[in-house]
């Protein structure tokens, strides 16, 4: 989609939400390949008519370069040509940038005038030059070893209210025989952990357990609405199977319990800038147990159906299921580089993207362990970023069990390597007690 159209939109969003009709927009959404049946289904479940109107025109902008004119056909042949000709109109009328000054320095334009005329003009002596010492000057940043810079006001996040944000989990662990997907025997275990420990960091924290993906983007939808203007931060556990997905700013998908998937990426831009106002400049931290693919980090190759390559704690599992990828050419490219830059975001991944996660029965994710532990020992004298390489260290290390990168076997050795995508401005401390 054209800038000029995203604009167009954007522009007319506020007479699109109050006067868009869009229950006859569905089947012709579908029909004309804009939207999948799954992606109407979520959009229907956006809440009322208005707010269902906001979210198909948020989503339009990244559903490729014709969902435009396929668009103003279907509103015209739903008998809402006015805000078709509206669009259109929006699209004709869009002010053209006046063009840059030349910003190039006045001290290298008078040596180049002088070498090439050898005569200065008399209008670029006439530009007065300040002198150094009334320049204004940038303020310095302390040096990042010192005391000061460790905990600057303008280089960490404000965290003073309390509680200080809202922490959504979501725990799915039986799912649907239809999914053939197994039971996630231990994610109770890691619910429990980190309830417990982000209420000690002061969050409201909601468990969510067993949602259909339908019912965990109705959550997810539920929370970016609310009100964050009072919190100074957001957090979102996934606890769940996941696989591989096509992508542009986040890997990786999450499973409901009805096996349907619903892209990381996907889930991060409900709380982005655009449609969680009241989020804007706050760090929003999202922190994921599932599997980013099937394949295994090994030190060699290992027969996981062999009971003599148990781990001392039972029998390891994963929650990777195999990447498919989304029918039709409708996610072309340029159809999600629009979505908004993903500032203030961090997400943490319990493994590399398109690599199995792994579990135990018995005592819950190598992940959720040992984050769980590095948070409790450092979270009052440490940033998050520091904290997340404690837990990347921690996976290296071959002497300690059933931590997040080695579990040894007699006969097998298996490795997981955590890490993040981070989109943080500032550095994150955790409000301790």
């Amino acid at each position: 989609m054209e800038e000029q159209q995203r604009r167009a939109l954007r522009r007319g969003r506020a007479r699109l939400v109050g006067a868009l009709r869009v229950e006859p927009l569905w089947d012709p959404l579908e029909q004309r390949g804009l939207f999948t049946r799954p992606m109407l289904e979520e959009l229907q479940s956006a809440g009322s008519r208005g707010d269902q109107a906001r979210q198909l025109i948020i989503d339009l902008e990244t559903r490729g370069k014709q969902a435009f004119p396929v668009f103003l056909s279907i509103l015209r042949d739903t008998g809402q040509g006015d805000l078709a000709e509206m669009l259109l109109q929006e699209c004709k009328t869009q002010p053209v940038p006046a063009q840059l000054p030349d910003l190039r320095p006045v001290e290298l334009e008078l040596r180049e005038e002088k070498q090439h005329k050898n005569v200065t003009p008399p209008e670029r002596l006439s530009i007065p030059v300040q002198a150094e010492s009334e320049r204004p000057r940038i303020p310095s940043v302390p040096a990042w070893g010192s005391a000061a810079a460790k905990r600057s006001r303008d280089m960490d996040y404000e965290m003073k209210a309390d509680p200080c944000g809202h922490c959504l989990i979501l725990n799915n662990v039986n799912f649907s025989r239809e999914s053939d997907l197994s039971t996630r025997e231990g994610s109770d275990i890691d619910c429990e952990k980190l309830e417990r420990r982000f209420k000690a960091l002061r969050f409201t924290v909601l468990v969510r357990r067993d949602l259909k993906a339908q019912e965990m983007v109705l959550e997810l939808l539920k929370l970016s609405r609310q009100d964050h203007s009072a919190l100074d931060c957001c957090i979102v556990v996934i606890l769940s199977h996941g696989c591989q997905t096509s992508h542009i700013q986040f890997p990786g998908g999450v499973y409901g319990t009805d096996g349907k998937p619903i892209p990381v990426e996907k889930i991060v831009n409900y709380f982005n800038g655009s449609n969680c106002p009241s989020l804007r400049g706050k760090p929003k931290l999202f922190f994921i147990q599932a599997c980013g693919g099937e394949q295994r980090d090994q030190g060699f190759v290992v027969d996981c159906d062999s009971p003599q390559d148990e781990a001392p704690g039972g029998p390891l599992e994963s929650d990777a299921t195999p990447f498919q990828a989304p029918p039709g050419n409708v996610d072309e490219p340029d159809a999600i580089t629009c979505l908004p830059t993903p500032s203030d975001i961090l997400v943490s991944y319990s493994t590399f993207p398109g690599f199995v996660s792994w579990r135990e029965k018995s005592t819950g994710s190598w992940y959720v362990e040992t984050l769980d532990s590095v948070l409790e020992q450092y979270a009052r004298s440490e940033d998050l970023l520091n904290m997340l390489l404690r837990v990347n260290v921690f996976s290296h290390l071959l002497n300690m069990l059933l931590r997040v990168a080695n579990a040894v076997s007699a006969k097998g050795r298996y490795k997981q390597i955590p890490g993040c995508f981070n989109f943080l401005r500032k550095k994150f401390f955790f409000l301790c007690n």
